[in-house]
């Protein structure tokens, strides 16, 4: 019972995970125009890194049960965690970006 809710777990965090890859840190850049998007990154980080932890969380748990299939479900959440890091690093660099431009001041 307590495997099945643990799948329940990660099968609900997928819309999460996919939100955390796919948005942008900036969607004024990824439209092709050259702007600071002052909220963008922050979008993008609130997916992310939930997701991160979520599915990296699931691979620890996963590979420390020990049987074929936990390794391989181990191996997916590892996937789908390491996918979302990329974009973690493009947003913090984009927070970077617009704080030493002194753009986004409110």
């Amino acid at each position: 019972m307590r495997a099945f809710a643990s799948y329940l777990i990660l099968l609900l965090a997928m819309p999460l995970a996919a939100l955390a890859v796919v948005l942008p840190a900036n969607v004024y850049r990824a439209q092709g125009i050259a702007a600071p998007d002052c909220d963008g990154p922050l979008q993008a980080l609130i997916f992310a890194v939930p997701a991160v932890l979520i599915y990296g969380a699931g691979a620890l748990l996963a590979y420390r049960a020990g049987q074929r299939f936990h390794r391989l479900v181990s191996l997916l959440c590892l996937v789908i965690a390491l996918a979302a890091v990329p974009n973690i690093a493009e947003a913090v660099h984009e927070l970077y970006r617009n704080a030493a431009d002194g753009e986004c001041r409110g």
